[in-house]
């Protein structure tokens, strides 16, 4: 799920270990299944951005659900190779936003806004929030990035 012009799309050691609410299994995880598809289907970049703007537009994915929300706490992650081991946290989705009306990135705030659906076509934000402990009830170390 991560930017089509990241250099760490294709990366093959990434491992973003995710656990979707219902309403996210119902409308974020099409998302994520239709991109795979279309990766492992061979597409370049180019061809994968245009394929997915083309579902949105005619819309064969679904509308995002309310509530939405999924959670990102195994030690065993691994984000790539410019953010590495990051830190257990839950994601909530919403519509396409700058991040004020959640409070996002301002001094203070827990709320991070992701910036990697904000130039995808699915129309998408997702707001990050860090927990300070692992799955397995051990303490996350503290890792500011």
């Amino acid at each position: 799920m991560g930017p089509v012009d990241s250099p760490e799309f294709w990366n093959p050691k990434m491992r973003g270990p995710i656990c979707f609410n219902p309403p996210a299994v119902r409308s974020v995880l099409p998302i994520t299944l239709k991109r795979t598809d279309l990766a492992l289907a061979g597409q370049s970049r180019t061809q994968l951005l245009a394929s997915m703007q083309n579902a949105v537009r005619n819309k064969q994915l679904p509308a995002l659900e309310p509530g939405a929300m999924s959670y990102m706490m195994s030690k065993d992650g691994q984000l790539g190779d410019a953010v590495g081991h990051w830190h257990p946290h839950l994601m909530f989705f919403s519509t396409k936003s700058d991040g004020t009306d959640w409070g996002a990135d301002v001094p203070g705030s827990p709320v991070l806004l992701n910036p990697q659906f904000q130039g995808a076509p699915e129309s998408l934000a997702t707001f990050i929030v860090r927990v300070p402990t692992w799955s397995d009830g051990t303490p996350a170390a503290e890792h500011v990035h």
